[in-house]
């Protein structure tokens, strides 16, 4: 049995499409939820499933140990990001390696790295004239939303969308997507 992590500072709904995805799985566990926020919405869906959760303080993550004792003593084998916007430190990075994904909402490379998340990213694309946008789920590295390409996934851009238009179309492909492709990756990586 693998044991995910899931990183979150939101609303959580990617969290939630995830730990609904495998609730009943006997080869994934989400083993806990991470939260910057203590009153980040993901917390109630932590909550509703009975995950164990841990809120993590800033300087303790990007400066100290980056939390890997806590990570270790949950035996934590993977870790998913669903919108959570800090940097990953590299104590996690040289302990999980290429055992961290993100989702991002564009296509990367475009549309990535510092400051470029939610309806920014949407907003960026809108006035860029890009006729489609979508998804990229892909592997964390020392950089934002720099680490290789695992999936993409693509909507239309239409003449019409504002960001939140667009953000619609762009977390129908999340929800869709993300859990099978993290299911797909861990198994792939299976000892």
């Amino acid at each position: 049995m693998k044991r995910i992590a899931i990183f979150a500072s939101g609303t959580g709904s990617n969290a939630q499409k995830i730990l609904t995805y495998f609730k009943d799985s006997d080869k994934i566990k989400i083993a806990l939820i991470v939260s910057n926020k203590p009153q980040a919405g993901v917390l109630n869906f932590a909550k509703e499933f009975g995950t164990p959760t841990l809120i993590i303080e800033r300087e303790q993550f990007l400066k100290g140990d980056g939390y890997v004792p806590h990570l270790e003593a949950a035996k934590i084998d993977w870790i998913i990001l669903a919108g959570f916007l800090w940097k990953i430190p590299v104590s996690l990075l040289n302990h999980w390696g290429k055992k961290i994904i993100n989702i991002h909402p564009a296509l990367l490379p475009n549309y990535g790295g510092k400051g470029m998340y939610g309806e920014a990213v949407h907003q960026a694309v809108i006035n860029a004239k890009e006729k489609e946008s979508g998804i990229t789920i892909h592997y964390v590295d020392e950089q934002y939303d720099h680490g290789a390409t695992i999936f993409q996934a693509t909507c239309p851009v239409l003449p019409s969308d504002n960001a939140a238009s667009l953000a619609n179309r762009i977390h129908t492909l999340e929800h869709l997507h993300y859990p099978p492709i993290i299911e797909k990756e861990i198994l792939s990586q299976a000892d």
